[in-house]
């Protein structure tokens, strides 16, 4: 009944109108529409109506014209999207495990006999011990072969317009000539010091510290002098607001210098293996253990263990998601065996990435602490570019003018 008198209804109305000849109703809708073209055609004169009528004419042509562009471009392009929640059997990331540490201390402490003693006594001229405390008159003469290559000092900026440059170890200096320190890096052109060490043979003894160079109303900075060669005065500094950070970073640097003169197989054999580090594994509800993992040598981390690395097996997939079905290990860093003052970190580095890439550990990697469990979670979003000519993308980088690094691990760079 309803729809009875909806269809009656709507006969009257249509009764109501302005006849049912589409002549009679091109006009009704002519003479009631609100474009200003249509209703002055029907109402103006011959001329403004002839008018009207081309221009009405000329903007309904280009407003179709408009849209005849956008439907052509936009069929040009064969894309389809498609967007899916959920989870599904999907290849399990890669996982790198480094410690920390690269080496253990217990083997390369006679290689860095030296140095160590070169730092701890530059950390006592750094925090000033009262006369008399001092060890260095205790201790054999120091060898300052290696802080002569490339030294720590102190930079007084006590005035700024003339800042004065003091080596940790040598004392009465003066600053002469057109020597600067200024910012972060600074040339000094003349540099000129009272040098009052003397050697004896190749040992070279550490005069006294200079008094009160560290006093309260004086500012000063620890950087690290960087020459184009020994005894050349175009040298560098980089400067340091943290006496830990430069003391760090110069150890770094030097002891770097000295394991890099070490074959690379006994480098290996000085770091952690894997058999020591990792102490259990499971995969899922597999059991696993360290003949899983790759072993490979990293210049920052040393011996580096990669799990499900897919260079020379099938990659595992995850079908399920949660911790339960993911990859568990308990590792042993043997903290107790570090380098000193070569890192303020203790733990484990982790990086998880694809299947046949490098790990950039320093870029990407995380730290696990010791004594603590960490958890894990990865939510992959996959993005898959087209070539040419919707991008500049290239298919396999054969056509990228720049040599793979990293092609003796048959691996693609995995940031580019």
């Amino acid at each position: 009944m309803n729809l009875k008198k909806y269809f009656i209804r709507a006969l009257h109305r249509l009764q109501k109108g302005p006849g049912y000849t589409y002549k009679e109703l091109l006009v009704w809708y002519c003479d009631n529409t609100n474009t200003h073209g249509p209703k002055r055609i029907i109402k103006e004169g011959p001329k403004k109506k002839l008018i009207w009528f081309f221009l009405t004419l000329l903007f309904a042509s280009l407003v179709f014209w408009q849209w005849g562009i956008l439907i052509n471009t936009y069929l040009s392009y064969n894309v389809t999207s498609s967007l899916s929640i959920g989870f599904k059997t999907m290849k399990f990331p890669a996982v790198t495990v480094c410690n920390a540490n690269p080496f253990k201390y217990s083997e390369v402490k006679h290689l860095l006999k030296e140095l160590d003693r070169l730092i701890e006594a530059a950390l006592e001229r750094i925090l000033q011990p009262t006369p008399g405390n001092s060890s260095e008159n205790a201790s054999p003469p120091l060898d300052l072969r290696l802080w002569h290559q490339i030294p720590l000092v102190l930079i007084d900026e006590h005035d700024k317009d003339n800042p004065v440059i003091l080596d940790i170890f040598e004392s009465d200096q003066t600053a002469g000539g057109n020597q600067t320190a200024g910012g972060n890096e600074t040339t000094a052109d003349n540099q000129t010091s009272a040098d009052n060490q003397t050697s004896a043979g190749n040992q070279t003894t550490a005069p006294p510290a200079p008094a009160n160079i560290m006093s309260e109303e004086k500012k000063y900075k620890l950087a690290v002098k960087l020459c184009s060669h020994q005894g050349s005065d175009n040298c560098t500094y980089r400067n340091f607001t943290s006496a830990a950070q430069a003391v760090t970073e110069w150890y770094i640097l030097q002891s770097t210098s000295i394991l890099s003169k070490v074959p690379l197989q006994e480098r290996i054999r000085m770091g952690y293996q894997a058999e020591d580090m990792i102490l259990a594994c499971l995969y899922g509800a597999e059991p696993c253990n360290y003949k899983n993992f790759t072993q490979i040598y990293h210049p920052d981390h040393g011996n580096c263990y990669i799990f499900n690395w897919g260079m020379d097996e099938e990659a595992l997939n995850s079908s399920n998601p949660g911790a339960e079905f993911g990859l568990k290990l308990i590792l042993d860093i043997s903290q107790q065996d570090y380098i000193p003052y070569l890192s303020s970190a203790a733990g484990a580095r982790l990086m998880l990435h694809q299947q046949k890439s490098f790990p950039f550990l320093k870029d990407q990697g995380i730290y696990a602490m010791a004594g603590t469990e960490t958890s894990i979670g990865v939510l992959v979003d996959e993005l898959e570019r087209m070539g040419y000519p919707y991008s500049d993308c290239t298919n396999n980088g054969s056509d990228v003018p720049v040599k793979n690094l990293y092609s003796q691990y048959n691996t693609s760079y995995s940031i580019q």
